[in-house]
């Protein structure tokens, strides 16, 4: 099959891709962003409590942010292998403290941590909204639920000191400390701004009905195509939102494959290290895999065969060659915008790629009709992770680390080309469903 990189197909591609960004201010916002896709698409959503159905279909699940979502197909064994897609919805920033509320020199402000690992920087002098996942009480006040709140206006700012008072500030480059210089202001006044009070009436409840907080400021600019051919996509959250979008998009399409057992797992807290009860490294995959396996009418043994065929592909976006800082990158791996999906391979096992996988991947990128490219990182540099090296060694599936490729990694607002999104995307759905399964 020959990739299709019409122009009506790249505006589909874009626009999808920009409404997904735009909708997903958070990891929360992102599962329920792709979850709205998923039921357009005829999948259903199960809760984990549940018993689940033992017809084929097509189902997910979300996990705090978290999301997993499959496809069984008409197979009887319930041994047969999985394809799977791997992601994560967090994105690196700025979380809002427990106890937030500040006031310093008459400016009313919020505690904040940072989040993974952002270029600090890039969030200065930002117009800032501020989303999540709220805990509520419930109706009887009994227990207590969850309810997601976007607050899609300029409330917040963090500003940077004037130039007259950081002279320095162009040849030694902005030093911000976290605990100090990235607060946010959000209004003048000599008491505290109460942000629970302010939470309550976005979302008309009593005060003491908001009983806890998974917030976070996040840019307002909204996703959009510049340069001039409209070729690149400017956004925040496109590691890994824009691997979370091809995904889902590949899912769907691989409808076509009625055979198949097709999978994305799109994990939270990646850029934390993954280690919680919706992360890669927690039993979430794992339990969903051997409930798929149960409700085919398989038991354990069904379920190591089928992982033992298994493949995996973790997907995260990749480094493009930079060219301000070219001597940044390995020289005969140079990473191309718009030159198709990235393998990244690193022998530290950074990335769970090898010869394997990466035949796999190569060969459902042959099947797409799109080109591959190469990434290793500098030998004199350390490299960065993802979830596949966790993933991997969780089920033991052969696994290959992948991406798209990228500018401005980790800053507020990262680069992306719209032609690489959508053999993202045709690369994907190959991978899930390969020819001949």
């Amino acid at each position: 099959m020959s990739a299709d990189h019409s122009p009506s197909r790249l505006d589909d591609t874009a626009a999808g891709l920009c409404a997904f960004l735009d909708a997903s201010p958070t990891p929360f916002h992102a599962c329920a962003t792709a979850a709205a896709l998923l039921e357009s698409a005829g999948f259903t959503r199960l809760v984990e409590r549940d018993r689940w159905p033992t017809a084929p279909g097509e189902y997910y699940l979300i996990r705090g942010g978290s999301l997993i979502a499959w496809r069984t197909g008409r197979s009887a064994d319930p041994a047969a292998p999985l394809r799977i897609v791997g992601a994560h919805t967090d994105s690196p920033g700025l979380r809002i403290k427990p106890n937030p509320d500040l006031v310093r020199e008459g400016w009313q402000q919020l505690g904040v941590e940072v989040y993974g690992g952002p270029l600090l920087a890039s969030w200065v002098d930002r117009d800032l909204g501020l989303a999540g996942r709220i805990a509520v009480r419930s109706p009887d006040g009994t227990g207590a639920g969850t309810r997601l709140l976007t607050v899609d206006e300029p409330l917040l700012r963090v500003s940077e000191l004037a130039i007259h008072l950081n002279r320095g500030v162009n040849t030694e480059g902005l030093v911000l400390n976290p605990q100090l210089h990235l607060a946010p202001h959000w209004g003048l006044g000599d008491q505290p701004g109460d942000l629970r009070g302010f939470l309550a009436d976005r979302l008309e409840l009593a005060r003491g009905d908001v009983l806890g907080w998974d917030l976070m400021p996040y840019d307002l600019t909204p996703a959009r195509r510049i340069g001039r051919d409209r070729a690149l996509i400017a956004s925040a959250r496109l590691d890994n939102q824009a691997t979370c979008y091809a995904a889902v998009q590949a899912l769907i399409r691989a409808a076509d494959d009625p055979s198949g057992r097709h999978l994305i797992a799109l994990f939270d807290h990646e850029e934390v290290g993954s280690v919680s009860e919706r992360g890669a490294q927690s039993t979430l995959l794992a339990s969903t895999l051997e409930r798929i396996v149960l409700a085919a009418g398989g038991d354990r043994e069904d379920l190591l065969r089928a992982l033992a065929g298994t493949v995996i592909a973790s997907g995260d976006m990749a480094h493009a060659t930079h060219p301000n800082y070219p001597d940044k990158h390995e020289p005969h791996h140079r990473i191309a915008m718009n030159g198709g999906p990235v393998l990244k391979i690193n022998n530290q096992l950074r990335y769970a790629t090898d010869a394997v996988g990466a035949a796999a991947f190569e060969l459902a990128c042959e099947q797409a009709g799109v080109p591959v490219q190469r990434f290793v990182v500098r030998s004199d540099l350390p490299c960065g992770s993802t979830v596949g090296p966790i993933t991997s060694a969780l089920t033991g599936a052969s696994t290959v680390d992948f991406g798209a490729p990228t500018l401005s990694m980790h800053s507020i607002r990262e680069l992306c080309g719209v032609a690489d999104q959508a053999m993202y995307a045709d690369a994907l759905t190959a991978f899930l469903a390969p020819a001949g399964s």
